[in-house]
């Protein structure tokens, strides 16, 4: 009965897995973009300004995560509008068309199909998949801060298809003020010239990052490797990365008594 329990869920992409003695059950929501977010809550993170680029349509669950906070939201697709508008409506946000960068001006998004896609690099896969080149306007966070007088302590979220590290090089001023970011982050060099999960936590520890969680696991359809990852980032001597103790006395020791409870549980089966 419990092999076929297993099958069954095995068939929905789920495993079934003893809990190790000790191991607390997570949360509803904990590996996600919400349960990140809630978690630093909880130790009392509260930013005066959340960023967001490559919008898209919305994404909810960090202006909920932040219901005080400043919006500012900067994507490039002209197709997102609308929704820009909306989410102006329904928040206290304001928003940029354009791309974020490195530095200010111009530069070519490919804009595929599906418009999640879009990027300022190409596929290795070649043309067929890039998309129609688009010129679109490009700007700095730490530009756009300035201009309209954002302040921090800020979270940031970028999720440009390959091109965060870039958008991150023109926020040098911003991350001086910076408790977390959200970044994309993919395990294959998908993107011609687009950095893998070791080129940016390298480059997000020089610049005083450091990793602290991991969710949106996304799987590729070629083989059901694990291509890409959302990432939280926090900075490396900040609130929360004042200790490095695994847990409490106490919390040691509920451990410890479940697992001696557990083995006693076993011989008796």
């Amino acid at each position: 009965m419990k092999e076929a329990g297993k099958r069954m869920f095995a068939a929905f992409g789920l495993e079934i897995r003893k809990r190790r003695a000790g191991e607390a059950g997570p949360s509803v929501g904990r590996a996600s973009m919400t349960g990140a977010l809630r978690q630093l809550a909880k130790l009392g993170f509260q930013p005066k300004t959340v960023i967001d680029v490559g919008v898209g349509y919305v994404t909810a669950e960090l202006y909920e995560a932040a219901p005080d906070a400043q919006l500012l939201l900067i994507e490039p697709l002209a197709e997102f509008e609308p929704f820009l508008r909306k989410i102006c409506d329904k928040y206290r946000a304001q928003y940029v068309l354009a791309a974020a960068g490195e530095a200010a001006g111009t530069a070519t998004l490919n804009v595929h199909p599906d418009r999640y896609g879009s990027s300022l690099l190409k596929e290795v896969e070649g043309a067929l998949v890039d998309g129609v080149p688009r010129e679109v306007p490009v700007v700095t966070i730490d530009g756009v801060c300035a201009e309209k007088g954002l302040a921090g302590p800020y979270l940031i979220k970028v999720d440009v298809q390959g091109a965060e590290l870039r958008v991150l090089a023109g926020a040098q001023r911003t991350l001086a003020e910076t408790e977390a970011v959200i970044l994309e982050v993919t395990l294959f060099g998908m993107m011609i010239g687009g950095p893998q999960l070791y080129d940016v936590v390298c480059k997000m520890k020089e610049w005083g990052f450091v990793a602290y969680d991991v969710f949106g696991l996304h799987y590729r359809p070629l083989d059901d490797a694990l291509c890409q990852v959302d990432m939280l980032f926090v900075q490396e001597r900040g609130k929360f990365r004042q200790t490095h103790v695994y847990a409490t006395p106490e919390q040691r020791g509920a451990r410890f008594s479940s697992a001696e409870a557990q083995g006693v549980r076993a011989l008796k089966d």
